[in-house]
């Protein structure tokens, strides 16, 4: 009986040990984490100013390189860092909108970055977007 106990609390290690590794694993690698996921332009008058910052992190623990930023339309031009980010630093992606459009300022930014999210059917990387909300007010001075 005794054997037994042993036995059994010896998998139950081993088990407990198989899955903190794997959790080890899985936060291994560049982490891509900010406050909030959206810049807000807030009420701007036209043509004043057209540039905010979107603070981000890398609290992974390998290099973070964000690999492209795309706004949804030709108004919203980010800018992005092209060296990488180190662990434990942070950066700014700068989102410049034209303002010479009177409205509801409603867009996205989507930045890709190294993080593998997984891997497609032939075993190649699946690397994570992230999408950061645009929006605000462009209003007649």
């Amino acid at each position: 009986m005794k054997k037994i106990f042993t036995l059994l609390s010896a998998i139950t290690c081993l088990i407990f040990i198989g899955f903190s590794q794997a959790n080890a694993q899985k936060q291994m690698g560049p982490q891509f984490t900010a406050p909030k996921m959206d810049v807000d332009f807030g009420e701007v008058e036209q043509n004043g100013d057209g540039v905010r910052e979107f603070k981000f992190s890398n609290t992974g623990s390998e290099p973070l390189l964000i690999t492209h930023a795309q706004g949804s339309c030709g108004c919203t031009v980010p800018e992005w860092p092209k060296e990488p980010i180190m662990p434990g630093k942070s950066n700014v992606i700068k989102i410049k909108y034209d303002t010479s459009r009177i409205g509801q300022i409603n867009k996205t930014v989507t930045v890709t970055t190294n993080e593998v999210e997984g891997k497609d059917g032939d075993g190649n990387p699946i690397y994570k977007n992230h999408v950061i909300q645009v929006k605000g007010n462009v209003k007649q001075p």
